[in-house]
């Protein structure tokens, strides 16, 4: 996951109240669910220490917002400055997570946040096309695109009488509003990470004759949703997220494979000793975090290390314990890296690993890094 969107959080003052949760709104009693969740999670935060500023912005957070419709997970963050983050899951939190502490707690937003990429959802079929555009921020435009070509249907009995076999025109008509509606998509689609396309199957097929290369390699395929259903929104949302949760374990198994090749080679760490040094040096290109099962590390003056200790030969004396499964994030988000949550089929050195940027057991890294 690219982490650039956390840099203004993790750049605040804590401490930070972090709450992750089930806010599914799919059963009768879900509002009285609802408001036990919230009554919980002030309580979690109470017994932490968490002062009365702190659990007010936590429950307007929590009580503010609209219920979802549906299955949904949530993430909260919220610092001495009020709510610093507040986006829904891709899917629900197995278990409620409440943590008070220094710093955020990042963890299941890399495993279960959405993917803050630009996308384009196209639902299409012979007489044009519905696009919507979807930014980072959330903010969402929509259009409809209408080739002109009519008719695309071929007409039958006495329509036809003297008009000869309507076929061609039905097809060229079609392909008319096809080129028209992949112009479109085309033109919207400049700043996109991945475009969906829904819509009639036949008409996709179409459709993709007269798209550019590029868009042709952003393209994922939508099943079962329709132009005249509205978009069935329920699937469509459930065929994204899987789409970008296909495209999450991609990006595991592509950094577990460069791991795996660049191990022994001095480009490659795992175990939190190793994995501190290099971010202490600025050399994380991409983070993987496994199970740090409650392990710690020391920080102090932006330093990190795995203990108190080793942060002294730097003339650090004020070390501060921290959880490893905070600190080793935040460290990662500060010097740009990206970070990946793995699974069972990766179980590195301490629960965590990492690919570097340039050889550890070289002097200096190289220009441009």
């Amino acid at each position: 996951m690219d982490t650039d969107r956390f840099r203004t959080l993790v750049d605040e003052p804590g401490p930070f109240a972090t709450v992750y949760y089930d806010d599914s709104h799919n059963t009768a009693d879900a509002t009285a669910v609802s408001e036990l969740t919230v009554r919980a999670v002030l309580e979690a935060l109470n017994f932490q220490g968490a002062d009365d500023a702190l659990k007010n912005a936590v429950e307007d957070a929590l009580t503010a917002s609209p219920p979802p419709a549906g299955s949904s997970g949530r993430a909260v963050i919220v610092g001495h400055n009020g709510v610093m983050l507040d986006e829904q899951l891709v899917r629900p939190a197995v278990k409620t997570e409440v943590r008070l502490s220094a710093l955020p707690y990042l963890v299941p937003l890399v495993e279960h946040g959405f993917e803050q990429v630009p996308y384009v959802v196209a639902v299409v079929d012979h007489e044009g096309a519905d696009v919507s555009v979807h930014r980072p921020d959330a903010h969402t435009t929509h259009t409809s695109v209408d080739g002109g070509g009519y008719p695309v249907h071929k007409a039958s009995g006495a329509e036809n009488s003297g008009y000869g076999d309507p076929q061609p025109r039905a097809e060229e008509a079609a392909k008319k509003n096809l080129r028209a509606a992949a112009g479109r998509i085309d033109s919207l689609a400049e700043e996109a990470a991945v475009v969906f396309l829904a819509g009639d199957a036949q008409a996709r097929a179409q459709l993709r004759e007269h798209l550019t290369d590029r868009v042709l390699e952003l393209s994922a395929d939508i099943d079962g949703v329709t132009r005249s259903a509205k978009n069935e929104p329920d699937q469509l949302r459930s065929q994204i997220d899987e789409e970008f949760a296909r495209r999450r374990l991609a990006e595991l198994d592509d950094a577990v494979a460069r791991f795996r090749q660049e191990d022994g080679t001095g480009r490659a760490a795992q175990g939190v000793q190793s994995v501190t040094r290099a971010l202490r040096s600025g050399n994380v290109d991409t983070l993987i975090v496994g199970d740090l099962q409650g392990r710690t590390v020391a920080t102090a003056k932006g330093l990190l290390a795995p203990d108190a200790d080793t942060l002294s030969e730097y003339g650090a004396e004020e070390a501060l314990v921290q959880p490893a499964d905070e600190a080793m994030l935040v460290a990662a988000v500060r010097i740009g890296a990206a970070i990946v949550r793995t699974d069972e089929r990766f179980d590195p050195d301490d629960g965590v690993a990492a690919v570097l940027r340039y050889d550890e057991f070289s002097s200096a890294p190289p220009n441009g890094v």
